[in-house]
């Protein structure tokens, strides 16, 4: 039934408020006497802007005085008459802003301002009172901490070396992004973050704003049959049995293809439909990548990556928080991280907005020698859920299959050595050097030259630069 929201009905709400003061404070985040009906909006006017300057309400008789009203104090008063009224005034006040919000939107739509058109709509839908009082600490420990354990989070990535630096894993409702140089491998992992948790069961949206669906279905073919890239038309029977055989086993993986230039609310109309049409929710979404994505309604310069990245941040952010869901996006390296071996903040493309908006940050480093070794090096650059900041992974990659797999403890340290480059290798070397003196030092008044100084070094390579450099007495 449609709610007719009369001169008497808001009448009322006023009368009801005026006899109790916590439920006015309580109203009055949402107060807008504006919306009332043009008689009483001098009424509410009044009692509004008296509360905030002497911090105690009117009574009647100020009230109809000052504003020639007729205001009536109700009868006796139980608590469930209040909740009434929260209900009613939290409803009357979203119904009179709406229709206030479509009124104005008219010239609006003339001059083709949807996103002003659009944020003004979506402010008026969220009018709400803060019913949600947060958590009391003390109240259950115990419950508090299961609670985040069993709803928030520590997703598995299907890496354990990844999750130990996590505390576990991945959380709902957070942003994540993987950060690589163009042909770093962004894609690739995206990829087999989405192979891995179908695989455990859950339900996976990948969309792709740069390659198409066809492409990204046969590299996940590669990964999930072990059937290389170059082999998988010669055995189309065997890949097309393997995919279904375990697809009766595994969640679901649903690919989309969007150009670049789509906005999160794109993203989000697209989610709702999937559900409806699908059956079912979103348990991760995938984003490659967050680059190619533009801000709801904010116009901003394409040169400003600075804002651009952060309104879009926030914005994914927000949806991930909305849908209760895995978020895993990717996001551009700049050119001064082309030559570093360690990635920091200043390496990100766009600066700093991603990286203060996101909850996991980590860089994809690596080589040519590590991709002939068939190896990844995962740098955490941010970690808001664990102490990982700095920290580095190792993973292999087959490079015939493009599946990115957990790597041995041993290989762990040995590529992490290899990576930090020659420098560490010349720093185990003079850990390994002793330096004695080879002749005894010659009197002072004698004239005869200082002795040399000889190196016991454990690298031939070593031993050689040094005789090349200074020559051997011995010969």
């Amino acid at each position: 039934m449609d709610k007719n929201y009369n001169y008497d009905l808001q009448k009322l709400y006023l009368e009801l408020m005026l006899s109790d003061a916590e439920t006015f404070i309580r109203c009055q985040s949402i107060f807008d006497s504006s919306l009332f009906d043009r008689r009483l909006q001098e009424i509410a006017e009044f009692i509004n802007e008296y509360t905030k300057s002497y911090t105690v309400l009117p009574d009647y008789e100020m009230v109809n005085k000052s504003c020639g009203s007729n205001l009536e104090k109700p009868g006796e008063l139980k608590e469930g008459h209040f909740e009434w009224l929260m209900d009613e005034f939290e409803e009357f006040t979203r119904h009179k802003s709406l229709e206030r919000a479509i009124i104005n939107s008219a010239d609006l739509l003339e001059k083709g301002s949807y996103g002003e058109v659009e944020g003004m709509i979506k402010e008026a839908v969220q009018i709400g009172l803060a019913k949600d009082m947060g958590t009391d600490y003390f109240l259950d420990p115990r419950g508090r901490l299961m609670g985040l354990k069993d709803k928030n989070g520590q997703i598995s990535t299907g890496w354990k070396s990844l999750d130990n630096k996590l505390f576990g894993g991945m959380n709902r409702g957070e942003l994540n992004i993987f950060a690589g140089g163009s042909g770093a491998g962004k894609s690739l992992f995206l990829a087999n973050l989405g192979i891995n948790w179908a695989l455990a069961g859950m339900n996976v949206v990948y969309l792709t704003l740069e390659l198409s669906e066809p492409l990204v279905s046969m590299r996940m073919d590669s990964m999930l049959t072990g059937v290389t890239t170059r082999e998988i038309f010669r055995d189309l029977d065997d890949v097309e049995m393997k995919v279904k055989m375990i697809g009766k086993k595994s969640g679901a993986m649903q690919i989309k293809y969007m150009p670049s230039g789509k906005t999160a609310n794109d993203i989000r109309s697209y989610l709702k439909e999937y559900e409806i049409k699908m059956g079912r929710r979103v348990d991760v979404l995938l984003v490659d990548y967050l680059d190619l994505l533009m801000p709801i309604s904010k116009r901003v310069a394409p040169s400003d990556l600075f804002i651009k990245d952060k309104y879009v941040s926030e914005e994914l952010r927000n949806l991930a928080m909305e849908l209760d869901c895995v978020f895993v996006t990717a996001a551009q390296l700049n050119r001064g991280a082309v030559e570093e071996v360690e990635f920091d903040h200043s390496h990100i493309s766009g600066g700093l907005s991603k990286i203060q908006t996101a909850d996991n940050v980590l860089g994809i480093f690596t080589s040519r020698a590590m991709r002939e070794r068939g190896r990844y090096q995962l740098q955490l650059m941010k970690t808001r859920s664990s102490s990982g900041v700095g920290q580095k992974i190792d993973l292999d990659f087959n490079i015939e299959t493009l599946r990115i797999i957990d790597c041995d403890e041993d290989d762990q340290e040995h590529s992490g050595a290899t990576a930090r480059g020659t420098s560490s290798i010349i720093e185990s070397i003079k850990r390994k050097t002793e330096v004695e003196s080879r002749d005894p030092p010659a009197e002072p008044d004698q004239g005869a030259p200082v002795g040399k100084v000889r190196a016991n070094v454990s690298s031939s390579k070593m031993r050689e630069i040094l005789n090349n450099q200074f020559g051997d007495d011995e010969e």
